[in-house]
C-alpha cells in the first residue's frame, strides 16, 4: 500500500512538472522543470518495479537539482526553499524504512536497501540550506555618518522644539524632530502611555481604499487629526482624552475611489486678539471636495471663511461627477494663503475634474491664483463661467514651502487615463509626473523637473518633497530638495532652480507601445536610486516548485523588457508596480547629519489593455490599483493588479520591503535591510522576517532613532538611524499605515505617536486607534 501511494505521488508530481515544464520551454524559459518532471516519472516507474536503484537515481536527481538551484540563485535561502522543498521532503520519504522495505527483493534473507547515497544527498542539501539561512545576499551592511555636519540647521518655520505644526513637522517636510529624550540607548524601554479611539471605524459599505493615513499635529497642549470619513478631532497631548470632535457629514459614495485623510492644517492669525473666535484655526479637507475652517479651541465653524466656513472645491470644474474629486492631503498655510490641490479618481473616465492647484485667502476663502498644468501660464483667478482644463495632471500628495525663496513645491501626478498617452497636450507632456516649483505670490511656474517622460505607468510623484540645506566639503550650503519617486529614484535638486545636485542621466527605455501611442526613447535616472534590478525567470518565487513554475510561465507570457515596459494588449509586467518603491509616506531627512531614511518597497504589477468592445460590463468603477479600470471615453480599459502566484503571494522573490539609509551629500546608499515579518500575511502567526511590503512613512529624531510602522504586519518599530538595526517593536491593535510623529508636554515628557487604523487596499487590520508611547517614569 505504501509503495502504491509512493508511485501515485511521484507519478502525479512528474506529470504536472513535465507538462508545465514543457510549456515553459515553449515560452523560452528554464528546462529544469520538464527534466525534473521526467525524473519524477522515472522514479515512479522504478518504485512501481520495486527497484532499489531508485534511491541512487533520486540521490543523483537531488544533487543535480541542488547544482541547478545554486547556479540560478546562489546561497539565498528564500530562493532555494521553493526549489528544494518538495524534492528533499520526498527524498526523506524514500529513506523511511517502510518505503525501503518495499524495495527489497522477495527472498526472505535479502537485506533492505540502506539508502546511503540518498542520505548523503539529503545531508548535502540540508547543509547548503543552513548556509543559505546564515546568508543575506540582498542586504547592504554599512553605516551612515553619525556626526553633525551642521550644528544649527535650517529646519523650516520656527516652532517650539516639542511641537509638530505641519504634516512633516515644518513646511520643509523633513519628518525630523530635534527631541532626543528618546534615543538609541533607551528606545527599547518605550511603553504605551495612552490610547485613544476616534470612533470612526470602517464600514461594510465603504470603498476598498478606506484607510487611516493621518499624521497628527501637536500645537501647545493639543493633538489635531482627521479620520477616514473626514472627522476632525482634538485630543489632549498628555492624556489622550478627547477635547472636541467635528463631523462634516460627508456621506457615502461608492464612486469615491479613496476614503482617507492624511492630515489637517493649523493656522494662527497673528493679527487676531487673544480669545478671538478662530484666532487659531484648523483647516479640514474632506472626501466630498470641501475645505472647512474650524476654531482650534473648540471645533466650531469659522463662518467668516468662504461660504459660512466651507470652501467648495469643485467650483470652476468642467465636469462634476459626484465622488470623482476630493482632497486627501492637508493644504499648506503660508503668506496669508491656503494652497490646495486635489485627488481625482484614477482611470474612471476621460471627463474628470481638473488637477488645478489653487491659492485662497486664508481668512476669507477668496481665490487669489490658480495654476492649471493644462494651461500653465494663466494664473489669474478664473472668472464666473470659465472652467479649468479637463483631466489635467493633479497633485494628491503634500506640498512643501520655502517662504524665504517664495516657492511652494508641488509633487505632480499624471493625466488620466494613466496607461494611455494619446492626445496629451504639450503642457500635459511637460508637467506630468514632475516636481513643480510655483511662486507663492502669483502661482507662476519657477521651474519644473520631470521624473518620467510620457508616463504610461501611473508613476505620479507621490511624496511630499523634503527641503534641506546640503553642505559641500568647504562648508558651503545649497538649499536642496529631496524628491522620492514611485520608480525608486531619489532626486536631489537645487530648490532654487530645479537643477540636480546628484546627477540625473537620461538612459534608453523600452519601446513597443500600442500603434496609437508611443514611448519616450529615454527616461531620467538619478544616481541616487533604489530602483530594482530587472527581473528574470530566476527571480520567480513560490512556496513550492508548482506555484513557482506557474509564476515562471506567467512571467514569460507577459511583455517585459525592464523598467518602463509599456502597457500592452498582451499584458505587461510593470516593475516597480503601481504602489511604487516610495509612495506618499516619503522619506525622513536628518538636517544635521544630512542623511535620509526610507522604506523602499518592491512589488511587481501587471497591466493589460482591453479594447473598448471587449470590456466586460461593470456595475461599479471602484477598481483603482486592482481589477478592471473602465477609462470611459477612451479606446481601451486597463486591467491591473499585483503580480501574484496561484496562492496569492507575490510571484517575485522576497524581500519585498526594506529599510534603507543614504547620504544626501554623495548620494551613496549606506545600508538596506529586510523590514517586517509575515506574521499577519499567513494563516499561521509566524514571525518570520521576510521583508514585507508596506505603505506609510518614517520619522527621525535627534536621538538618532528612526520610527516606522507601515509594513503589512501590525507592528510599530524603531531603528538605529546610523546602521538601520532594529532597536524596538511593539504590536499594534490595527495596521499602522500612517507616518508617526513625536512631541513633548509641559512636564518635559517625550511622546511618540502613531495612528493605527489599517489600509483597505493592502488588507491590514482596520481600527481607529491613536497610540502614544513614552519612556517609563524615572525614579527619584
Amino acid at each position: 500500500m505504501v509503495n502504491l501511494l509512493s508511485v501515485v505521488v511521484f507519478a502525479l508530481i512528474g506529470a504536472v512538472l513535465a507538462a508545465g515544464g514543457a510549456w515553459l520551454i515553449v515560452l523560452g524559459g528554464s528546462w529544469y522543470y520538464a527534466i525534473a518532471g521526467i525524473a519524477f516519472l522515472i522514479a515512479a516507474w522504478l518504485l512501481h518495479r520495486r527497484k532499489p536503484i531508485v534511491l541512487w537515481f533520486y540521490a543523483a536527481f537531488l544533487i543535480v537539482s541542488l547544482v541547478w538551484a545554486l547556479w540560478e540563485v546562489g546561497l539565498d535561502w528564500w530562493q532555494l526553499a521553493p526549489r528544494g522543498g518538495v524534492p528533499v521532503v520526498l527524498g526523506l520519504w524514500l529513506l523511511t524504512p517502510w518505503v525501503r522495505r518495499g524495495l527489497a527483493p522477495c527472498a526472505p534473507d535479502a537485506k533492505t536497501p540502506n539508502g546511503f547515497g540518498l542520505s548523503m544527498a539529503v545531508v548535502v542539501t540540508v547543509v547548503v540550506a543552513v548556509a543559505g539561512m546564515m546568508n543575506d545576499p540582498t542586504a547592504i551592511k554599512g553605516r551612515l555618518n553619525d556626526t553633525a555636519v551642521v550644528e544649527n540647521p535650517d529646519m523650516g518655520n520656527a516652532m517650539p522644539a516639542g511641537d509638530w505644526h505641519q504634516y512633516g513637522r515644518t513646511q520643509y517636510g523633513q519628518r525630523y524632530s530635534p527631541l532626543d529624550q528618546v534615543n538609541v540607548s533607551n528606545v527599547a524601554d518605550l511603553t504605551e502611555a495612552w490610547r485613544y479611539q476616534t470612533g470612526d471605524v470602517r464600514r461594510s459599505e465603504d470603498v476598498p481604499e478606506t484607510t487611516y493615513q493621518v499624521t497628527p499635529l501637536k500645537v501647545d497642549d493639543t493633538l489635531y487629526l482627521c479620520t477616514p470619513h473626514s472627522w476632525a478631532v482634538a485630543i489632549d497631548a498628555k492624556t489622550g482624552t478627547e477635547k472636541w470632535k467635528f463631523d462634516p457629514k460627508v456621506g457615502m459614495n461608492s464612486d469615491r475611489q479613496h476614503q482617507t485623510c492624511r492630515g489637517v492644517t493649523y493656522y494662527a492669525d497673528q493679527n487676531a486678539q487673544a480669545g478671538d473666535h478662530c484666532a487659531k484655526r484648523i483647516y479640514l479637507p474632506t472626501s466630498d471636495a470641501r475645505l472647512i475652517a474650524l476654531d482650534a479651541k473648540d471645533g466650531s465653524i469659522c463662518e467668516s471663511f468662504a461660504d459660512n466656513g466651507t470652501l467648495h472645491l469643485e467650483q470652476n470644474m468642467p465636469h462634476k461627477p459626484s465622488g470623482y474629486y476630493y482632497s486627501t492631503s492637508p493644504p499648506v498655510a503660508v503668506d496669508g494663503k491656503i494652497i490646495i490641490g486635489g485627488a481625482v479618481n484614477d482611470n474612471y473616465s476621460t471627463k474628470e475634474q481638473s488637477g488645478v492647484i489653487r491659492a485662497f485667502d486664508i481668512h476669507t476663502g477668496e481665490l487669489l491664483w490658480n495654476w492649471d498644468s493644462g494651461n500653465p501660464t494663466e494664473t489669474e483667478p478664473l472668472k464666473d463661467g470659465e472652467t479649468y482644463t479637463t483631466n489635467s495632471p493633479n497633485s494628491w500628495s503634500v506640498f512643501s514651502v520655502d517662504e524665504e525663496l517664495g516657492m511652494v513645491y508641488i509633487p505632480l501626478g499624471n493625466q488620466v487615463p494613466d496607461q494611455l498617452g494619446m492626445n496629451r497636450s504639450a503642457s500635459v507632456e511637460k508637467y506630468s509626473s514632475s516636481i513643480v516649483a510655483l511662486s507663492i505670490k502669483t502661482g507662476q511656474v519657477q521651474w519644473v523637473r520631470q521624473t518620467v517622460h510620457h508616463d504610461l505607468w501611473d508613476m505620479d510623484v507621490p511624496a511630499q518633497p523634503v527641503l534641506v540645506n546640503i553642505s559641500d566639503e568647504m562648508g558651503n550650503e545649497t538649499p536642496a530638495l529631496v524628491g522620492p519617486t514611485k520608480q525608486g529614484d531619489i532626486y536631489v535638486l537645487d530648490r532654487r532652480t530645479g537643477e540636480p545636485l546628484i546627477k540625473v542621466r537620461e538612459k534608453p527605455a523600452p519601446g513597443g507601445a500600442i500603434p496609437e501611442d508611443h514611448t519616450a526613447p529615454t527616461q531620467p535616472v538619478s544616481d541616487l536610486t533604489f530602483m530594482p534590478e530587472k527581473l528574470t525567470g530566476h527571480d520567480m518565487w513560490g512556496i513550492t516548485l508548482f506555484d513557482q513554475l506557474a509564476c515562471r510561465i506567467q512571467f514569460h507570457k507577459l511583455k517585459y523588457e525592464g523598467r518602463y515596459t509599456p502597457p500592452s494588449l498582451q499584458g505587461s509586467l510593470i516593475y516597480p508596480g503601481n504602489f511604487g518603491t516610495f509612495n506618499w509616506g516619503s522619506v525622513a531627512v536628518d538636517p544635521k547629519r544630512q542623511v535620509m531614511f526610507g522604506m523602499p518597497t518592491y512589488l511587481a504589477f501587471t497591466s493589460k489593455l482591453i479594447p473598448r468592445d471587449e470590456v466586460p460590463p461593470q456595475g461599479s468603477k471602484k477598481a483603482s490599483e486592482m481589477g478592471i479600470n473602465q477609462n470611459e471615453g477612451a479606446p481601451y480599459a486597463v486591467s491591473m493588479g499585483p503580480f501574484l502566484s496561484p496562492l496569492g503571494i507575490p510571484c517575485q522573490s522576497p524581500p519585498w520591503g526594506y529599510v534603507a539609509g543614504a547620504d544626501l551629500r554623495d548620494g551613496k546608499i549606506a545600508y538596506k535591510h529586510k523590514n517586517g515579518t509575515v506574521y499577519d500575511m499567513t494563516p499561521l502567526p509566524l514571525k518570520i522576517k521576510l521583508g514585507v511590503p508596506g505603505i506609510g512613512g518614517p520619522m527621525i529624531t535627534a536621538g538618532g532613532v528612526a520610527f516606522l510602522g507601515a509594513a503589512v504586519d501590525d507592528y510599530f518599530r524603531a531603528y538605529d538611524l546610523t546602521t538601520g538595526k532594529q532597536l524596538w517593536e511593539t504590536r499594534l491593535p490595527a495596521g499602522g499605515q500612517s507616518t508617526p510623529m513625536t512631541y513633548t508636554t509641559d512636564d518635559g515628557t517625550q511622546y511618540v505617536v502613531i495612528v493605527a487604523g489599517g489600509h483597505g487596499s493592502i488588507g491590514t487590520k482596520p481600527g481607529d486607534y491613536v497610540m502614544a508611547y513614552k519612556l517609563p517614569d524615572q525614579k527619584n
